[in-house]
């Protein structure tokens, strides 16, 4: 099995204080954070991000996540200008189906991929905090949303593969649609989806390439991949769906080092920035119908303190506490931050979906010192289940 490395792209600003007139993205203290600004010595946030999106190239990874908030500019417009800016790196692209209309999205999938020539990927989010979704305007429920996404792709695939197409659905219909030359010709872009819930696995089972959830330590891991193939095979899946997961890291030369600097990091954040993310704030708890959020929260028992949010071997759960999103990081040597990595390739993860702060600056020390050393840390730990 193949291990693709992807990282996340810091759409939501890079963590420097709103004061460094050199910022690459603010936290603002008192609102929590802001987006990012266009600074006004013409070196602007797209600048930075094309930055990171070559040191993801150069240091190895397969491709970039580009999420989306609604503090954030949009991923669409963005993975079309990084799709100039680099050669290889595949573009994972976050898309809510309530966004766009399926024949339109395909169309602006079959251009970008050949500007891009083929690196485009979707990682399809069908939505979990109501409050979110009433702001962008959609009041489904959570089952309604997957309804909603699995005939999303099933209009995108029809369309792709050319006229004439029609489509009778609940959510969308299409008479004598599909595209024709020269985008027909495009591959429908690979789809990661996330999503723990039956609903959701329904979906997946037709339309994931890579099924999607947030890191948790080991055994918990287990849990989420296990209970994914149990559904998929009652669902009589005959094609094989990858397992991804999203998970920070922070790797120094020793796992001392790597505690000390994120306690520092943790002693930096107000309860304007804790509140912002899934750990705390009474916005936040209970807000999220999706499952794995729950799971996440579910970690730490509730509890702020720094060791009680030591989850597992290497494994913090705080991390949404500081910057919003997954809560769990792997902390610790280069070593051993590969030997966790290579500990979730032997339960059957294939695609991770990596970040630090500051983006740059980690996708040099990730990719230089850390993802060489996942391939030969897997075949120990395959070596070691043989015997």
């Amino acid at each position: 099995m193949s291990i693709e490395f992807l990282w996340r792209l810091p759409m939501h600003g890079d963590g420097r204080k709103a004061h460094d007139k050199h910022t690459r993205g603010e936290w603002n203290t008192s609102r929590a954070r802001v987006a990012p600004r266009v600074d006004d010595d013409g070196f602007g946030y797209i600048d930075y991000l094309s930055q990171v999106a070559r040191a993801a190239e150069i240091n190895g990874f397969h491709g970039a996540l580009i999420p989306i908030f609604r503090f954030t500019d949009e991923p669409w417009v963005t993975a079309a200008a990084l799709a100039r800016e680099t050669r290889r790196l595949r573009l994972l692209i976050a898309l809510q189906p309530h966004f766009i209309q399926p024949a339109y999205a395909a169309q602006m999938a079959a251009s970008l991929q050949r500007i891009s020539r083929g690196r485009v990927e979707w990682n399809v989010i069908s939505g979990g905090d109501p409050n979110a979704q009433r702001g962008y305007g959609d009041f489904n429920g959570h089952d309604e949303r997957y309804a909603r996404t699995e005939e999303f792709l099933d209009v995108v695939r029809g369309v792709t593969a050319g006229a004439p197409f029609d489509y009778e659905g609940r959510h969308y219909q299409v008479q004598g649609g599909g595209l024709l030359e020269p985008l027909v010709r495009q591959d429908v872009p690979r789809v990661y989806l996330a999503g723990a819930s039956d609903a959701s696995m329904r979906v997946a089972a037709r339309h994931a390439d890579v099924h999607l959830t947030w890191g948790e330590p080991l055994a918990k891991q287990r849990e989420v991949v296990d209970a994914a193939r149990r559904a998929f095979d009652a669902l009589k899946v005959d094609r094989e769906i990858r397992f991804g997961m999203r998970i920070d890291v922070l790797a120094r030369e020793t796992e001392e080092q790597a505690w000390a600097e994120l306690r520092q990091m943790y002693a930096t954040v107000d309860d304007a920035t804790r509140n912002f993310g899934f750990t705390g704030g009474a916005r936040a708890r209970g807000a999220s119908e999706s499952v794995g959020a729950q799971r996440q929260r579910n970690l730490t028992g509730g509890s702020t303190a720094f060791d009680d949010l030591v989850v597992g071997r290497n494994v913090w759960a705080g991390m949404s506490a500081i910057r919003g999103g997954p809560g769990c990081v792997l902390v610790g040597s280069h070593e051993q931050v590969a030997e966790r990595l290579a500990e979730y390739v032997d339960i059957g993860v294939s695609n991770f979906i990596l970040a630090s702060n500051s983006h740059l600056e980690e996708a040099y020390r990730v990719g230089e010192e850390v993802l060489p050393l996942v391939p030969q840390a897997a075949k120990r730990q395959l070596t070691a289940r043989a015997a």
